[in-house]
């Protein structure tokens, strides 16, 4: 932290030295006209009334970024429920999408070339539509323009944190290439990237160009176990925090060596009818006592016993998926006329993520909407007392044998209700995971003219599919599990001796097909109307028509798996939408620009979205410009088609006077875990409305320095919530006390809301007030929210010397403020791990930024140093418990306060890359990048998410991978 801080001081110093002896430098002599994000008009100054962040192709190269994903997750207004391929415990995950202002990832619009494109099949936290950026050509970026601002006047809906428009090149001639490899200092994480462009035809000259592209990239694993403590862990005891691990000290948790205790069968032929309440012993067995890790003996309590030890975080989980992208790209772009221009475009790209977890537990809940009676976990699986070949009323059969996995079988052989053996069970040898196939189709086409003197016009039409291919491994066939346990096929005492035939049978893969589409046609015009004191009033007129359908399977519509999810998403409609733009340079130092947009969907609503902005530049150096907006999302097919629904989960921690009923938190059943909430869509929601202003300053105090100082304030209102009471009635069940009392007080917080599972008693305290696993809660239209900032930029082209020229670009974004109003309550979530259910619950740091350094020496050697800033966290989270006290309202307190005091605060993080490039010869060029140079590690964060022990994946993944070097090659002839 240190050396990374050090070398931020001196890139400052060295900015300010330069401030002294570079006022003389020549200012930029570029004047193409551009259209910016935002507006329909083309301009030679990029500095707007709204606050835009541009990334060119050569700053993104000087960073080392290759990929659209870092590209745009690196931005500071990147904030809460931004999703990176890390996080891949979600119903998305192996997607990645941005958060503008940590509104959500429905709240920010991704554009390629100004068009739409379709949305990533699966919705995220089973709601949220989103463009996965894994499928967009990073080799083709000329630049991405973020526009920080509410642009729904301009593009509809979706577009209230902002807009990400990542613009592709048009032309190109000759070939141009890349090729690059790269690990980890730790030898994993292999890196290997390549693409090429091939080009043909003068457009200026012949008035045609045509050119294709193909490009190829691949992220190796890397695990937790690599990573080392605190990464691989559960057990924070080392360091004076909670034990969360206890598969080395409970034998009731689950583990790849089956333990059991006696119990009673009510049903002799079903496996799942094990008896409630407590064991007929205290005593617990472990059917294989060959421990790679020794083992651990328990003398007192109800479960007594001697066990394996096991770190299942250690053994199992990874910090970073694989990971192959492929894509071929090809656009011609043709002169049909001296006035009338072309272009058609085609592309194909797939994203495949291959994702391995913790192996599948024998006790599971049912599936959401199943029957009660298909848990495993409620009253608990057994191993009963006979076997037999058709697994059928074994204790009577002909072939009957004696269960070679029930140590009680012999002894109860006459009395087989009261031999049965309750199993807990973590199924080693069948590995669990997912693969998931991802390939968008897209083309676009498109032309543009003018006629008379000042008049232009546009047409562009877009298509795009996104076809998703899901595949998990190692979830439980519910009938099969039941089968092999009465047929007594799987060898639970020595499990490395079942066949693979064995295991497909209990665990075969589930493949799931989605897909998503569009297609819209956009038309528009512009004209000059008059002469104005600063310039011509402009005037541009359009529409829109766009239809997009859904189609997110069930993964398990037959109901048939355990831990398989239920989510599904079905929908289509059609939007129709009419748009204008007036510009209005009122003087020479004033600007106006008055927009709007009127959008009507098929579903039967429709919006007016309204914009106004100005710029005035009293002298050159300085200018003043300001926004108000108001905009609006349209519910996603997930909230809104009646044939959704999704369970969601959340990690959740029983109040203290649970977990002391029932003997603290060494008892697994008291400790944190999934609470689901189950939802239905509601066709009859109304779409979120917010309203947006922004006012900030530019200054160009030199002609190598210049300034961008901007304040937002964001209001949505309208909420579309799944349950905004949950937490009530979370804790309403909970201080009932009781199971009946629980359930009629999560009934009394509101309409839709009931309990849909109560867990299985607690084994070892039956007579204790069980779990509450899923509560049923409704989508509505509820609450609003506010969040404020403030962002600040500056770029200095500094001339050292002739040959010598310094380049500093800083981005910093502030969260002021981010609050969610319910009712008369307000949850403020700035600067903690609020929104904790938004995403991966990786929270909102209210400091983020990022600040890059080049030296070009000539036009032959660079040396890029690019800092990434993350502020401390507060980890508390005011969505999950009301209580902000770093002490006691802790994500990882459990009434320890001098616990809750240790880890009140995530640390903040800095990483530095550097990057080098040398062109040893006309067109080729040889470049290095270090990743993480001084070899940062993630600040540790208890309370994250159980997929993700002890750290956040949003905002300090490089901090996981930790020190990367990566070499390669360009080339352009």
């Amino acid at each position: 932290m240190l050396a990374s801080s050090m070398i931020c001081g001196a890139a400052f110093a060295a900015l300010g030295a330069g401030q002294a002896v570079a006022q003389t430098a020549p200012a930029d002599t570029q004047v193409e006209e551009i259209v910016v994000t935002g507006s329909l008009f083309r301009r030679t100054d990029t500095e707007t009334p709204s606050p835009v962040t541009v990334m060119t192709a050569e700053t993104l190269q000087a960073a080392g970024i290759t990929t659209a994903t870092d590209a745009i997750r690196s931005i500071s207004a990147d904030g809460a429920g931004s999703i990176g391929t890390g996080f891949q415990s979600g119903f998305s995950a192996g997607g990645s999408a941005v958060s503008l202002r940590g509104l959500g990832v429905s709240s920010t619009l991704v554009l390629v070339d100004g068009l739409r494109s379709t949305n990533f099949p699966l919705n995220d936290d089973g709601r949220n539509a989103y463009v996965d950026l894994n499928s967009i050509p990073f080799s083709l970026i000329d630049r991405i323009e973020v526009l920080k601002d509410g642009a729904s006047s301009s593009y509809g809906a979706d577009a209230i944190g902002g807009v990400v428009n990542l613009k592709l090149k048009k032309q190109f001639v000759g070939v141009k290439g890349s090729a690059q490899i790269g690990e980890s200092d730790r030898g994993d994480a292999e890196h290997k990237r390549a693409d090429i462009t091939l080009g043909y035809g003068d457009y200026a000259e012949s008035g045609w160009n045509v050119y294709v592209n193909a490009e190829y990239q691949k992220d190796g694993r890397v695990s937790n176990h690599s990573r080392g403590f605190p990464y691989n862990t559960q057990d924070l005891s080392s360091i004076g925090g909670v034990d969360n691990n206890t598969a080395d000290s409970a034998l009731t948790t689950a583990t790849p060596n089956a333990v059991v205790t006696r119990v009673t069968q009510t049903d002799l032929n079903n496996p799942l009818a094990g008896g409630a309440g407590a064991p007929l012993t205290n005593q617990y067995q472990s059917l294989n006592l060959n421990c790679a890790n020794g083992t651990y003996t328990v003398t007192t309590g109800a479960a007594q016993g001697t066990g394996c030890k096991w770190d299942l975080v250690d053994y199992y989980r990874q910090i970073q998926p694989l990971q192959k992208r492929y894509a071929f790209n090809g656009r011609l772009s043709f002169r049909l006329s001296e006035n009338i221009e072309g272009y058609a475009t085609g592309s194909y790209s797939k994203s495949y993520v291959s994702i391995k977890g913790q192996p599948t537990a024998v006790r599971q809940t049912q599936p959401f909407g199943g029957a009660p009676s298909l848990a495993s976990s409620n009253p608990g699986i057994v191993l009963p007392v006979y076997v037999c070949n058709s697994g059928v009323n074994c204790a009577t059969a002909v072939d009957r044998r004696l269960n070679p996995n029930n140590p009680y079988a012999a002894a109860y052989a006459g009395d087989p209700s009261n031999g049965a053996a309750r199993l807990y069970y973590l199924f080693g040898d069948i590995p669990l995971g997912s693969e998931r196939d991802n390939e968008v189709i897209r083309g676009t086409i498109g032309f543009n003219g003018s006629f008379g003197d000042d008049w232009n016009w546009r047409v562009e039409a877009v298509g795009a599919r996104d076809n998703l291919s899901l595949t998990q491994h190692g979830l439980l066939n519910i009938a099969a599990l039941s089968n092999a346990i009465n047929t007594g096929a799987y060898n639970f005492v020595n499990p490395s001796q079942n066949t693979q035939a064995v295991r497909d049978a209990i665990s075969p893969d589930k493949t799931t097909p989605s897909h998503s589409s569009l297609m819209a046609i956009d038309a528009s015009i512009t004209k000059k109307l008059w002469a104005l004191p600063g310039g011509d009033m402009m005037l541009a007129v359009g529409a829109q028509a766009r239809k997009e359908v859904l189609e997110n399977n069930n993964q398990n519509v037959r109901l048939d798996t355990y831990g398989l999810s239920t989510a599904s998403a079905f929908g289509k409609h059609t939007v129709k939408a009419a748009f204008f733009e007036l510009a209005a340079p009122v003087h020479d130092t004033l600007e106006l620009n008055v927009s709007g947009r009127y959008d009507d969907y098929s579903e039967g609503f429709s919006h007016f979205s309204p914009k106004f902005a100005a710029k005035w530049t009293p002298i050159r150096q300085f200018a003043i410009r300001g926004t108000y907006s108001k905009g609006f999302r349209a519910p996603t097919f997930a909230e809104s088609g009646p044939r959704s629904q999704y369970a969601g989960f959340v990690t959740s921690t029983p109040p203290v006077a649970f977990q002391t009923a029932h003997g603290g938190t060494t008892n697994p059943y008291a400790q944190a875990y999934s609470l689901g909430r189950g939802v239905a869509g509601n066709p009859n929601l109304k779409p979120e409305k917010s309203r947006s202003f922004t006012t900030g300053v530019i200054a160009e105090p030199t002609k190598w320095l210049s300034m961008t100082v901007d304040y937002y304030n964001v209001k949505k209102s309208d909420l579309i919530v799944a349950g905004p009471d949950v937490s009530k009635a979370f804790a309403a069940y909970y201080a009932a006390g009781n199971q009946t009392a629980g359930c009629a007080a999560v009934a009394a917080v509101g309409q839709g809301y009931s309990c849909n599972v109560i867990d299985a008693p607690d084994p070892l305290f039956p007579l204790a007030q069980p779990r509450v696993l899923i509560i049923n809660v409704p989508y509505v239209n509820a609450n609003y929210s506010t969040t404020s900032g403030v962002d600040f930029a500056a770029t200095a082209k500094v001339p050292v010397t002739e040959d010598i020229r310094w380049t500093s670009r800083v981005e910093v974004t502030h969260v002021l403020k981010y609050n969610l109003h319910t009712g008369t309550a307000v949850q403020k979530y700035a600067g903690t791990l609020g929104p904790y259910d938004l995403s991966s619950g990786n929270g909102t740091p209210d400091w983020k930024g990022n600040w890059q350094n080049t030296v070009s020496f000539g036009d032959r050697y660079t040396l890029s140093a690019t800092a990434y800033y993350v502020g401390k966290i507060k980890s508390v989270a005011s969505d999950q418990r009301a209580d902000m006290s770093c002490v006691t309202g802790n994500q990882y307190n459990t009434g320890n306060q001098a616990m809750g005091a240790k880890f009140c605060n995530i640390k903040q993080f800095i990483n530095v890359d550097l990057n080098a490039t040398a062109e040893i010869r006309e067109g080729l060029q040889v470049f290095g990048n270090v990743g993480n140079i001084f070899d940062e590690k993630a600040p540790i964060a208890p309370g994250a998410y159980a997929s993700a022990p002890n750290f956040l994946t949003t905002f300090h993944y490089a901090g996981l991978i930790g020190r990367t070097f990566k070499m390669g090659v360009r080339f352009q002839y």
